[in-house]
């Protein structure tokens, strides 16, 4: 008759540690899913600062690709095949080709609707009509994905 207080507590403790084999598990499991959530926000951040980072030397150096063009649009016909100035027009096509490369894109603008999220209106033309669109770009905007860079600043008139 001693053996079945024996069998009882073994029963007991197989039941006890088997409670607590279950209890860690779920731990473990809870803990490896929250490294993989925490794996999965610290690559979002890091995704998220580059491309904030990105815009914001993009955002440095429109100023530049916008005197390159202006200095072209300014440019005497007798001069117009001169190497130099081909040489810039050069320059200018490459800056355009990388920024095409990073994403990057010029927002449409002449004929276009007027649209404040692209679209900064500089001066209004008159007209008669309901629809504002873009008569004249100012300067260009610029866009990377669905993030402004900058604003096309435009005249707008209404047709």
């Amino acid at each position: 008759m001693s053996k079945q207080p024996k069998d009882d507590q073994s029963q007991v403790d197989v039941a006890t540690l088997q409670q607590q084999m279950d209890d860690l598990t779920e731990a473990l499991q809870r803990e490896r899913a929250d490294a993989v959530n925490l794996r999965r926000r610290y690559d979002e951040q890091l995704a998220a600062l580059r491309v904030t980072a990105k815009a914001a030397v993009l955002r440095d150096l429109l100023p530049v690709i916008d005197n390159f063009e202006r200095s072209l649009k300014h440019v005497p016909k007798d001069l117009q095949e001169n190497d130099f100035v081909k040489g810039v027009t050069g320059v200018v096509k490459q800056f355009e080709k990388v920024l095409a490369d990073l994403g990057v894109q010029k927002i449409k603008t002449v004929g276009e609707l007027f649209n404040p999220h692209f679209h900064e209106a500089v001066s209004m033309e008159e007209g008669d009509g309901e629809q504002e669109v873009v008569s004249e770009e100012l300067q260009s905007g610029y866009q990377m994905g669905n993030e402004v860079l900058r604003h096309a600043m435009v005249r707008v008139r209404p047709e």
